[in-house]
């Protein structure tokens, strides 16, 4: 059928029409698309160009340099040293298996140490480096740079790591640090991202701890280019970061290693402190430990060598060890009963060997009495009976209050790890504890320093430092912090009567200086040094009466753990007080026999600077002195080294 005119006409206008919708159509889009384009290119090129860079561009932690530990004088207890380290990357290394086997060719790597380093190839991704082997030695390091080429995928590195050139003397009071652990992480609120970066390391225990806020310094940081699989290309831009403080210590180095050597092989303590102004110079516990062996990971065996020891080298028993006082207590009884008014300095006791209440017999050490007593005689004989007396006058609760003034029974803050309370009990004690009354059998146990009276070695220290300065000093660790002097607040005033105090001190000068002193054996006869102290002893074995009967077995006699603690508190110079000093010595048996001739020597090292000088011993006792003296293990005054021993 022929098409119309009409219809060609009809025809070409329908088609013109659909034309210019499709056309417009087409223009819509070629406009919107247009329009989206320059939005996304002009307008939010700047977010864009962002997100393009994040992804291309990381930004990546530096571990700061951990600040260093010195003592009082800046020789330095804890450092940095280079640390030479070899790494692996497994999507570099190929077979991971032969290259860590011809590794382990050139340097010493155990069958333990092949394994945990494949486990932990696995476990992370295949570009992330892992850390075979580190704190090798120079030759070692250099034996895997020249085989490099042979040794795809492992790379030399050289770090920092911590050390402890003083390690034996300071573990106790520096302590050391580790790894950051899940727990170490969990008991902070908000963790500072660096605690999050492999193998960085904190404070674990003692100053490197508690000094962690200052020590550990701000991680810097390092812009790095990686590829589409996280793999570092190139280091674009670094900011190092501040490092940690540096700390100075109160402790005086050589001091220090002087009473650790001089407590040999012991289970003991010894804390100096200067009256003046609290400076601990020393706070010596003896077995020690090596703290490097902790910092480099510690093998089992060693670890169950320390734990297993029944001397437990790894407390701190200067400031953790908790011992009855026994009769270095009796200056709190005194005092208490002075202040109280329950006697007077010229009150006097008889001494028959015992005293009795309730049907009880509580026993003087001196098993035939010591007759009349006086205040100052009953410390220099250390008369139990003088003491069961004057607590029944007094009671507890003065007792603990004038204990507590002295620095009994209550926490020291130091720095350091597992500071113990103490306990001073009293009557409302008592009822906390055990729900249980408090009787004179427990004032009359409690006036010798024994039944549920406990002090710390530091706890004695400063008790003597404040009846040698009559003033409530405390203890202080730290000197400064990164140069500036730590502020010292001048101790107030004990408020205890200067004739009370002075009675306290004529009876410790003649605990060591009269013909029948306890501790006359450990006498000074340098006139600028004279010493003045208490001995005391405190049981940690009931004894029977039909022991007693029969006669008390000697401590050499029995099992060491069942013999007595001896004890020592002690200051110098007598008439111008400037040290004081505790020793306790775990089941050494008498305080004048054990703990005061450590005493003496450490003070004595204390007052010269050095080492003890021989003219302030008596001349009968110069030749043993100057023999033990010489054998003592000391370590290098500058290097911290210990001559002909493997424990440097």
């Amino acid at each position: 059928m022929r098409r119309t005119q009409k219809d060609t006409e009809d025809s070409a206008r329908t088609i013109t029409r659909r034309g210019l919708m499709m056309g417009g159509a087409m223009t819509a889009m070629v406009a919107a698309l247009g329009v989206r384009m320059r939005y996304l290119q002009v307008d939010q090129a700047e977010e864009f160009k962002l997100l393009a860079e994040e992804n291309r561009v990381n930004i990546r932690l530096i571990p700061p340099m951990r600040g260093l530990i010195q003592d009082r004088n800046g020789k330095l207890i804890a450092g940095n040293e280079q640390n030479y380290r070899v790494v692996i990357t497994r999507e570099d290394a190929g077979d991971v298996d032969l290259v860590l086997h011809r590794l382990a060719g050139l340097i010493p790597m155990t069958a333990e140490e092949l394994d945990s380093t494949l486990e932990e190839v696995k476990r992370n991704s295949a570009f992330v480096p892992v850390i075979v082997k580190d704190r090798l030695s120079w030759q070692d390091f250099s034996k895997v740079a020249i085989n490099a080429p042979a040794l795809p995928g492992v790379v030399p590195e050289v770090g920092l790591s911590r050390i402890y050139p003083r390690g034996y003397d300071f573990a106790h009071v520096v302590g050391y640090v580790g790894a950051v652990s899940q727990k170490d992480l969990d008991e902070l609120e908000n963790p500072d991202p660096v605690l999050r970066l492999p193998k960085f390391q904190i404070g674990k225990i003692g100053t490197e701890r508690w000094m962690e806020g200052v020590l550990r310094g701000t991680a810097g940081t390092k812009k790095i280019e990686v590829n589409a699989v996280g793999r570092v290309m190139r280091e674009l831009e670094r900011q190092e970061g501040t490092p940690g403080g540096d700390i100075r210590l109160t402790i005086d180095a050589d001091l220090q290693n002087f009473a650790q050597a001089r407590l040999g092989e012991e289970s003991a303590a010894v804390v100096v402190m200067d009256v003046t102004n609290g400076d601990l110079l020393c706070c010596a516990s003896a077995p020690s430990f090596n703290p490097n062996l902790f910092v480099r990971g510690i093998s089992h065996s060693d670890y169950a060598s320390l734990t297993g020891n029944d001397h437990r080298p790894l407390a701190n028993k200067t400031v953790s060890g908790a011992y009855p006082p026994g009769s270095t207590f009796k200056m709190v009884t005194a005092l208490a009963a002075l202040e109280a008014g329950a006697i007077d300095v010229g009150y006097r006791v008889r001494c028959p060997g015992y005293l009795e209440f309730g049907g009880r017999r509580f026993h003087c050490h001196s098993r035939g009495g010591h007759g009349q007593v006086g205040l100052t005689q009953s410390l220099e004989k250390s008369c139990d009976v003088f003491y069961y007396d004057v607590a029944q006058k007094v009671g507890i609760d003065k007792m603990a209050e004038m204990g507590r003034k002295l620095g009994l029974g209550v926490r020291h803050e130091l720095p350091m790890s597992a500071i113990t309370d103490g306990i001073m009990p009293d009557r409302a004690w008592k009822q906390e504890r055990y729900k249980q009354d408090w009787r004179i059998g427990d004032t009359i146990n409690a006036s010798i320093g024994q039944g549920y009276v406990l002090a710390s070695p530091l706890q004695l220290a400063v008790m003597t430092a404040r009846i040698a300065s009559g003033r409530s000093v405390s203890p202080r660790l730290v000197r400064m912090i990164d140069g500036k002097e730590q502020p010292v607040a001048e101790a107030a005033p004990l408020g205890i009567e200067e004739r009370f105090l002075q009675a306290m001190r004529q009876g410790m000068y003649d605990v060591i200086n009269s013909e029948r002193g306890t501790a006359r054996g450990s006498r000074v006869v340098e006139p600028t040094m004279v010493f003045a102290g208490k001995t005391g002893t405190s049981q940690v074995r009931n004894i029977t009466a039909a022991e007693r009967a029969r006669g008390v077995i000697s401590n050499d006699q029995l099992p060491w753990n069942r013999r007595d603690h001896a004890l020592f508190v002690g200051y110098a110079p007598y008439d111008n007080p400037r040290y004081a000093v505790s020793v306790v010595v775990e089941h050494g048996g008498g305080g004048s026999t054990a703990a005061a001739p450590i005493a003496r020597d450490v003070i004595l090292a204390a007052l010269a600077g050095g080492r003890p000088p021989l003219s302030a011993y008596p001349s009968a006792q110069r030749g043993r002195i100057e023999t033990m003296l010489e054998e003592l293990p000391l370590r290098d005054p500058e290097t911290g080294a210990l001559e002909d021993s493997d424990q440097a």
